[in-house]
């Protein structure tokens, strides 16, 4: 049995259980530990103030219950823990990250706007948790929602990933869950076209840049970039996907079809120490239509 738990974020809303019944399938593949999370909402009580007085009783509360009939209904169940605490649930989601393989969360629970596509909370862990963070997104995204649709468990694991700067966590993280899945994993890669030039007056303009050898480089980097992780993972065949323009774009289009898409999130900057999603990862947690993995950099990169 893994020692670090798979975490299922619930609060009662058809989001909760969705992501609930996504982490439980990944506790299976992982041989983990499920861990049941209900945050109840209290801004005023401190992570402190919660550990001095003791936590809510899990037996009682009435979001871990409707958890708990859920999983005992879906059997083949590994060990699994219920844990409620109460605080700020876009604060204390993310520290759970230090000691969890994997945490997941709806894309929406049930407070917010019914027009939001991505709730404060999933955003929140998606930036700022210590371990990848799985967002479930309702059904039908683009057309009519579909509440109570099961979560899709086949097709290929989509990952993103740049030809210049690579994410090796990114893709390790994609490689294993699709050798565990037992399917293919496509890799896109996206590179700027049309290219862009701005000249200053006086200027002359450089010779036209051929598509066709742009296309031909990046496919070549990222081919060499692919090779470490098939030779770690020959049982998982992974396509390289090489396409111009933009990167989200496609990603959400790879996603119709996907089982999972992998995104990494930004590494940390000299001048911008925070933790930062980037454009890329976050138009893809708000427009896919299969469940989104945002992964961190390791511990060396960030």
């Amino acid at each position: 049995m893994d020692d670090q738990p798979v975490v299922a974020a619930v609060d009662g809303s058809t989001d909760g259980l969705r992501a609930l019944e996504w982490a439980l399938d990944a506790a299976r593949r992982h041989r983990a530990t499920l861990r049941v999370l209900h945050v109840r909402a209290d801004p005023l009580r401190t992570r402190r103030e919660s550990q001095d007085t003791g936590p809510p009783g899990a037996d009682e509360d009435p979001v871990l219950a409707q958890a708990r009939a859920r999983v005992d209904e879906l059997g083949g169940t590994p060990s699994v823990e219920y844990v409620v605490t109460e605080g700020v649930p876009g604060a204390l989601l993310p520290e759970t990250g230090a000691e969890a393989r994997l945490l997941v969360l709806g894309s929406r629970g049930r407070g917010g706007f019914a027009s939001l596509l991505l709730g404060s909370n999933s955003l929140a862990a998606a930036r700022d948790a210590g371990c990848p963070v799985v967002v479930v997104p309702r059904p039908g995204r683009g057309g009519e929602e579909r509440e109570e649709a099961p979560v899709r468990r086949d097709g290929p694991v989509v990952v993103g990933t740049s030809a210049d700067s690579p994410d090796t966590a990114t893709l390790d993280f994609a490689f294993t869950e699709a050798a565990q899945r037992r399917t293919g994993l496509r890799v896109v890669t996206a590179y700027p076209w049309p290219l862009q030039t701005m000249l200053l007056p006086g200027e002359v303009a450089p010779a036209q840049v051929d598509q066709e050898a742009v296309e031909h480089e990046t496919r070549a980097l990222a081919e060499g970039l692919l090779a470490p992780c098939r030779e770690r993972h020959p049982e998982v065949a992974a396509e390289a996907v090489v396409v111009p323009g933009d990167a989200a774009g496609h990603l959400v289009g790879e996603s119709r079809d996907a089982a999972l898409v992998v995104v990494g999130r930004h590494r940390r900057r000299l001048f911008a120490p925070a933790r930062m999603m980037g454009s890329v990862t976050q138009a893809v947690l708000l427009h896919a239509h299969s469940p989104v993995a945002v992964v961190p950099p390791a511990p060396a990169e960030e």
